[in-house]
């Protein structure tokens, strides 16, 4: 039986297992394996700045988010953007430049970030910030998308930049997905997944696991289907609640285990399909992975929050370094008082601490 994966060595032992899995993935691909066979070159020197960090008292996480774009096109029933009022349908105003990111994704390599998350709102609503981080091929950026953008000249950006990963947000079949992204979305997802299939390009989805779909999302019928399009990664993202009303669809401990039971047997049984699951059981995992622990977070306007789904800030990479801003008075709050190291009713202690971490702002 496989040894109960762990999140936290997953991510803080380095990227190499996740470079070593997308090789296995990509085989039958010559493009591909070719880019993950280049990338893993970089991931070693990633790590090596990492462990020469660790050496002077400094830790230095393998992955960052940036939302690159508080701006979307759709209205995701129970999305957290929304709730948090980070996301919304004008145009936003004083968002970061395209120069500002790519000196941010410059810093990240420098420091040895080897995966950049691309989210929003909607991040392909900012080509000119895909393009800036297409520029650093020392990263990975995959790029979660509702997939509704896809259009001949990001396919070819896409073909060019092989570091540019497309991920695409689907909730399970067709009802299940436009019961929450609305309709037509499923059918224009498939469409880019074919396209990108038939150019060759390597993608992934992002599955926002609740209770009613949980079944649904690890069935063989679901998954064989993504593998069937050309999926090569699968995110599974447990759902955060963004309000007390929507806790219901929050997975519990016991749909908690039975994900990763699950996830056990399919890292077994798909040698082609690279599984993450995201928070995972922070009670088994070493906690929390947040603040700069396993990752951080940066907004569309620079400021540096512990996690997505922790939208607290002291500190903007607009006005300081990246590695400034990994030691911030919240951050290191966070880390030091064992915080994120809580006991909790599983999932996200963030969002169960929400006010503990507003009181360390003030």
């Amino acid at each position: 039986m496989e040894q109960e994966f762990n999140l936290e060595r997953y991510l803080s032992g380095g990227v190499e297992s996740i470079v070593k899995e997308a090789l296995r993935a990509t085989l039958k691909d010559p493009k591909e394996s070719l880019f993950i066979a280049r990338y893993a070159l970089a991931s070693k020197e990633a790590t090596r700045l990492r462990r020469e960090a660790k050496a002077q008292g400094e830790h230095i996480p393998p992955f960052l988010i940036a939302s690159i774009t508080s701006s979307c096109n759709l209205h995701c029933a129970g999305c957290y953007s929304r709730a948090n009022h980070s996301c919304e349908d004008k145009e936003p105003r004083h968002q970061l430049t395209d120069t500002q990111w790519l000196r941010i994704f410059q810093e990240a390599k420098d420091m040895g970030i080897g995966f950049v998350l691309l989210a929003g709102g909607e991040p392909m609503l900012r080509r000119d910030v895909i393009e800036a981080a297409g520029r650093i091929p020392e990263i990975v950026f995959p790029v979660f998308t509702n997939g509704t953008m896809m259009n001949e000249s990001y396919l070819r950006l896409f073909e060019k930049s092989r570091n540019l990963i497309p991920v695409f947000s689907i909730e399970g079949h067709k009802e299940t997905t436009e019961e929450r992204r609305g309709s037509g979305v499923y059918n224009r997802v498939i469409t880019a997944m074919e396209q990108l299939k038939q150019n060759h390009i390597m993608f992934g989805a992002s599955v926002t696991v609740t209770k009613h779909n949980l079944n649904e999302v690890t069935s063989k019928d679901f998954l064989n289907q993504l593998a069937g399009y050309g999926c090569k990664l699968v995110f599974y993202i447990e759902y955060v609640p963004v309000s007390e009303a929507t806790a219901d669809l929050a997975p519990e401990d016991a749909e908690r285990e039975l994900l990763n039971a699950k996830l056990q047997l399919l890292r077994q049984e798909y040698d082609d399909l690279l599984f993450i699951s995201f928070p995972g059981d922070e009670k088994s995992s070493g906690g929390c992975l947040a603040a700069g622990r396993g990752f951080f977070h940066i907004n569309s306007h620079g400021g540096a929050e512990p996690c997505p789904f922790s939208p607290y800030s002291d500190i903007n990479v607009a006005d300081t370094s990246l590695k400034d801003a990994l030691h911030s008075r919240l951050f290191t709050r966070l880390r030091d008082d064992n915080l994120l190291l809580e006991d909790h009713a599983g999932g996200c202690v963030l969002f169960e601490r929400r006010e503990q971490v507003e009181a360390l702002l003030k």
